[in-house]
């Protein structure tokens, strides 16, 4: 896998954004022509269901997709979740990082630790944990039978949205998801039950540059829990 800032600039079907950006560190404080991000935010109609685009006028545009200069001792390939900024970054190479925005856990719902990316799957089917059917009885009625239990099949009512990268230590599911919203507008707020929320068209990009076996640090967040953790859901 290329993380090679060049070569992965944003993953844009727009090749005029990356013709846009400097080859120096500075283009981490340059401003992405909004006609960039709209191309980056488009309707995406090839995928299993259609994706609708983003209304940007909804979204602080310090919560969208670009290229930083970013200190760290992780690997290129290791993806940063930083709670208490509400960015995820993608570790590159040369001291930068791919930064998207997400939406992070409610106070107490949060947990902070090192995981693996154990399994990927688009259109994600969800099933809730029986803690949250304890907190949601009503949820119930929205589940169907599915073989692992009761669960909302993957589609666009889904909460976990286009993809979902499941977060395990060792052999243990922490139960713990960086998934998709069909919810843009709650980028860059703490309203999840726990796990990562980003922007479809983000999340499908960050699923395709991130391969099985990929280290996951969530740093610590105020209230959160770390280590092994309870069940908690999107």
């Amino acid at each position: 896998m290329d993380l090679n800032r060049r070569a992965f600039v944003l993953g844009l079907p727009a090749a005029a954004v990356c013709s846009s950006l400097p080859a120096g560190p500075s283009h981490a404080q340059q401003a992405i022509p909004r006609s960039a991000y709209q191309a980056m935010y488009a309707p995406i109609d090839d995928d299993l269901y259609p994706i609708p685009g983003v209304d940007l006028s909804r979204i602080d545009p310090n919560y969208l997709r670009r290229v930083v200069s970013y200190g760290t001792s992780e690997a290129p390939g290791t993806i940063v979740v930083d709670p208490r900024s509400r960015y995820l970054y993608l570790v590159l190479r040369d001291g930068m990082a791919v930064r998207y925005g997400v939406g992070v856990g409610r106070s107490g719902f949060g947990w902070s630790g090192t995981a693996v990316i154990k399994d990927k799957q688009e259109w994600p089917d969800w099933y809730p944990p029986k803690e949250m059917f304890g907190r949601q009885p009503e949820l119930m009625e929205q589940m169907g039978e599915l073989p692992g239990g009761p669960g909302m099949p993957g589609g666009p009512g889904n909460p976990l949205g286009a993809r979902a990268m499941y977060l395990w230590q060792g052999n243990k599911d922490t139960l713990y998801r960086i998934h998709g919203t069909f919810e843009p507008w709650t980028i860059g707020t703490n309203v999840s039950s726990g796990c990562i929320r980003m922007i479809n068209q983000d999340v499908i990009d960050l699923y395709n540059h991130t391969p099985l076996g990929a280290k996951v640090v969530v740093l610590g967040s105020p209230g959160g829990r770390r280590g092994q953790h309870s069940a908690r859901a999107s």
